[in-house]
């Protein structure tokens, strides 16, 4: 497997902690995202979007984080990372799909704005609201359970948290959320965690 990833990616750097915890084979591509690497004509024809990351197995291309983890979890983690069941698997996705929308409209969009004056989509403001939205969902569901998901630690947890870390950055204070405060630091200590 070949990794594809960009440094300052929250996005990339989910995958690198799956990678990473599941100790999978693989071998890494750093895009030069300051240079426009990842709009490169050769990068392009691994991914139409012009993002990082993108996962390369062979004739499998994925340039889809939460594709990525999934697809990792099936091949190196099975049931733990990404169930099967019906019912598993939902739970599993319903907070992934969090981390697609109201986490990265959210804060990951205000945190680029300030960072690096790219409004993609919105206001400071509104980003901050649809950050806090997803904040107020973790914090309800931490304050009684120590991870996102089915007790455990699975794709759910690794999807969240990159954004969620960085939440100070798009002027969006943790100390309301002593639930996902917590949950942090209990990702940050499991064996193989990549750190950014």
């Amino acid at each position: 497997m070949k990794l594809y990833f960009g440094e300052v990616s929250g996005n990339s750097y989910k995958v690198r902690i799956l990678l990473s915890l599941l100790k999978a084979p693989h071998e890494v591509v750093m895009i030069d995202m300051k240079n426009k690497g990842h709009k490169a004509p050769d990068f392009l024809k691994l991914n139409p979007r012009g993002e990082v990351p993108v996962l390369q197995d062979g004739s499998v291309v994925l340039w889809d984080s939460a594709a990525i983890l999934a697809y990792i979890a099936r091949k190196h983690g099975g049931e733990q990372w990404f169930p099967s069941e019906t019912g598993a698997m939902a739970q599993v996705l319903q907070w992934v799909a969090l981390a697609g929308n109201e986490i990265q409209f959210g804060l990951q969009y205000a945190r680029r704005g300030i960072l690096h004056g790219r409004w993609t989509a919105g206001t400071l403001e509104q980003g901050q609201a649809m950050g806090r939205v997803a904040l107020d969902a973790m914090e309800r569901q931490l304050q009684s359970n120590d991870w996102l998901a089915l007790g455990r630690t699975t794709i759910a947890d690794v999807a969240c948290f990159p954004y969620i870390e960085t939440a100070p950055e798009s002027k969006v204070a943790l100390e309301p959320y002593p639930g996902v405060i917590k949950w942090l630091a209990r990702c940050s200590a499991l064996p193989g965690w990549a750190k950014r």
